[in-house]
């Protein structure tokens, strides 16, 4: 019986991992798709800090809403290179699907993009997708690739949702910080209480998102039936261990 996961790679991931690790993840989505049946809709983020580090300049610096659009339109095409390279060794191809707010929004435009996912996925092609931040603005946008993903699960009605992330998953306090932080393996319920123990700011060097986002991807994605599975994006094997049912982060429950 065919699967269909959702995963998310975050900026920070994909920028200091670099070609290695998005091979890395490539070879495993392949083993996913071959021997255990699982479609992937690949999310990712990364085209800012893809053009800012080819552009030399200064990251975390406060840019117009032009600047960022400029920068997504010189990234995008440098992100798509490094998954393309990383494809080619698996025999798999990849497309790129860059979504707007209105694209999910309005429903002739969310038909015709899961009609090219189901197309795109019986061809054996990779969706790889990321928001079209060169036409979004501020005031329209998903907010960050967490909440993109999140909704895109519910869309073409996956079976999970996984967050690849910089952090081994849901902690009792920051892991970053706190070297005594303990993992919360399994959240059943994501909740007021839940949430405000997580700092909404506390992204990466790279990324909008943090662990605050996540939750509400994963309190969005539960709504639509679809559990979220938060993992370290780098541990070895991270998405096999995954497809074998080994809780590697931490699991937050769907309510189907």
């Amino acid at each position: 019986m065919k699967k269909r996961w959702v995963i998310k790679a975050g900026s920070n991931m994909v920028c200091t991992g670099g070609p290695l690790l998005l091979r890395t993840w490539m070879q495993q989505l392949s083993v996913l798709r071959r021997r255990y049946n699982i479609e992937v809709v690949w999310v990712t983020s990364g085209a800012i800090a893809a053009a800012t580090e080819r552009a030399q300049r200064k990251a975390g610096k406060r840019r117009t809403l032009a600047e960022k659009q400029a920068l997504s339109a010189i990234g995008q095409p440098l992100v798509m290179d490094l998954y393309n390279l990383a494809l080619q060794a698996t025999g798999l191809l990849g497309a790129q699907v860059l979504l707007t707010y209105d694209d999910l929004a309005n429903r002739t435009r969310r038909g015709n993009f899961r009609n090219t996912v189901e197309q795109l996925l019986k061809w054996d092609v990779v969706p790889i997708l990321n928001e079209n931040d060169a036409v979004a603005t501020d005031e329209i946008k998903f907010g960050d690739n967490d909440s993109l993903a999140a909704k895109v699960a519910g869309v073409v009605e996956a079976d999970r949702l996984v967050i690849l992330t910089d952090v081994i998953g849901l902690c009792d306090s920051d892991p970053r910080t706190n070297r005594s932080a303990k993992l919360i393996p399994n959240v059943s319920r994501i909740d007021s209480s839940l949430l405000k123990k997580v700092t909404p700011a506390a992204g990466s060097a790279h990324g909008t998102g943090g662990m605050y986002s996540k939750l509400l991807a994963a309190k969005l994605a539960a709504k639509n039936g679809v559990e979220t599975w938060l993992m370290k994006g780098d541990t070895p094997a991270v998405l096999i261990e995954s497809a074998e049912g080994r809780n590697l982060g931490t699991v937050v429950s769907s309510k189907r």
